[in-house]
């Protein structure tokens, strides 16, 4: 982890908050005091709630599992797109589809008429198409492209949601909530934490202090995958060298069985030529030789 220090933060103006006629009281604990008018955010406990965040979506990253990158209020659109990408996390930019999470069946469906009109339109499909024919395929796409591009590579629903203003966000909050996904959320002094497993105090209007935290966020999903993948490959690993190990023990079964037969037919042939001289010497014999 690249820690983020206290300068950085000062420097993003992440300790700036809202003016304190428009605050939410359930952030006090996370407020330093106020000056002229305006919340300032304690960054003590900002950098604390930053790496407990870190650690938390580390350790679902190192999961093999999704995050959920959130921001479409404006200043945090450019950030937020850019940090996901990144790290090949799927994101939402745009106007928050309803039932983006708990109608996902439905989504996907939609995702996937994305996939057919992008294949379609870039591979000649549309050649037996009228112009006007292709023309509203392609505005069908491109309308599709905004709102669900970003998670077009989320197949389930993801294990943790990464928010930018819960305020703003509340549709998905709800939603995440609803389901039990697990929320790490940037809010400012005019929020409410409630509900929110990971809360990050921080100015959520500043794209430099947005930006500062995202990619916190986005390192901890590279950390995570690089044990995951590490894990994988070990396993991986094992599992073929599992594989050499039970061959090499079929072979040696193998020639025990052959040392096995060769022993009883070594055993049947001593038995039989003791039978042999057994005869030789019985009476029946002796006497016929008289």
């Amino acid at each position: 982890m690249t820690a983020v220090s206290m300068k950085q933060l000062l420097e993003a103006g992440a300790h700036f908050g809202h003016q304190t006629k428009r605050w939410n009281p359930k952030m006090k604990k996370y407020i330093f005091g106020s000056r002229n008018g305006i919340y300032i955010i304690d960054l003590q406990k900002t950098l604390r709630k930053l790496r407990e965040a870190y650690e938390f979506i580390q350790g679902v990253a190192a999961q093999g599992e999704q995050v959920l990158f959130v921001g479409t209020k404006r200043q945090s659109q450019e950030p937020i797109a850019a940090e996901a990408q990144q790290c090949n996390m799927p994101y939402v930019t745009q106007r928050w589809w309803g039932g983006m999470l708990t109608n996902f069946a439905t989504i996907r469906k939609s995702i996937n008429r994305l996939r057919r009109l992008e294949a379609m339109l870039a591979e000649g499909g549309s050649d037996a198409l009228s112009k006007k024919e292709i023309l509203k395929l392609d505005k069908e796409r491109q309308r599709l492209e905004k709102f669900l591009g970003g998670i077009k590579t989320m197949d389930r629903l993801p294990k943790a949601i990464f928010i930018v203003d819960p305020r703003k966000e509340r549709i998905a909050l709800h939603e995440a909530q609803r389901l039990g996904i697990p929320v790490v959320a940037i809010v400012d002094t005019n929020c409410d934490p409630s509900g929110i497993e990971y809360v990050i105090p921080s100015n959520d209007d500043a794209i430099r202090a947005i930006r500062l935290i995202a990619s916190q966020v986005t390192e901890a999903v590279a950390e995570g995958r690089v044990e995951f993948t590490t894990r994988e490959a070990e396993r991986a690993e094992g599992e073929m060298g599992a594989g050499d190990l039970d061959e090499e023990a079929l072979a040696r079964l193998s020639e025990e069985d052959e040392e096995d037969e060769d022993a009883a037919g070594r055993g049947k042939r001593k038995r039989s030529s003791g039978r042999k001289r057994v005869e030789s010497n019985s009476p029946k014999t002796l006497g016929a030789s008289l």
